[in-house]
């Protein structure tokens, strides 16, 4: 009897061990989901594609979030959450609406050519195509956040306008617009592999452009 009761207990605890399912981490699945959307675009992105890299059943991904797209859009949340301070950490801490800029743009090429971290090229949000695929929902997110980049700007240069660092008459919509087209074009250069220190020259060059629109370099000058 002593050796059954043994047997018994031997073979249960395999047993247990075997059937205990793997914990989800549905982050972890979020954030390679985000890598995958980020590299290859919504459209061109597969559920195939999405279950393999996150390791799930197509079951388990539509349980999990419901959809493609409603996976598409917690990607963006995702990606905005993990990525942004890369971008706007030195904007937001710097003592000038110029240095802002500066770092903007000097971080955006050490960023968006993956030289902080191991991401991939360019911006997710700046290279998305989703709204011109069809899914408007999605696309208006996309513009959304697109939107959020001029609007940090031009509270930067309205500011710098009431501490008299730049001049009153400065065409405050119009220098937002060319600092965010100067980001968003050194995005798409980094995906077609430009490297940080070109990004770099275009950041330097881009300085003097805003040297000669709010008259800094005549001050300096002066």
């Amino acid at each position: 009897m002593q050796k059954s009761d043994e047997r018994s207990n031997v073979d249960e605890t395999p047993a247990r061990s075997r059937g205990r399912p793997r914990a989800f981490d549905r982050e972890a699945a979020l954030a390679q989901a985000t890598r995958l959307f980020w590299i290859k675009g919504f459209e061109a992105t597969s559920i195939a594609d999405l279950t393999e890299a996150m390791g799930i059943g197509s079951p388990s991904l539509y349980a999990a979030f419901g959809s493609k797209e409603a996976l598409y859009a917690e990607a963006l949340r995702h990606y905005r959450d993990n990525n942004e301070a890369f971008v706007w950490a030195g904007f937001f801490s710097a003592g000038t609406a110029r240095e802002a800029v500066m770092s903007l743009l000097m971080d955006s090429a050490a960023a968006l050519t993956g030289c902080v971290a191991d991401i991939p090229r360019g911006c997710m949000v700046t290279l998305s195509s989703v709204g011109s695929e069809g899914h408007v929902e999605l696309g208006e997110l996309v513009r959304t956040a697109r939107a959020i980049t001029l609007d940090r700007l031009k509270a930067r240069l309205n500011q710098a306008i009431s501490e008299g660092e730049i001049p009153a008459s400065t065409d405050v919509h119009a220098l937002a617009r060319f600092v965010q087209t100067v980001q968003n074009g050194m995005s798409i250069l980094a995906r077609d592999g430009a490297t940080r220190s070109e990004l770099e020259a275009v950041a330097e060059l881009a300085m003097l452009g805003w040297d000669t629109r709010t008259g800094a370099a005549e001050r300096r000058q002066g």
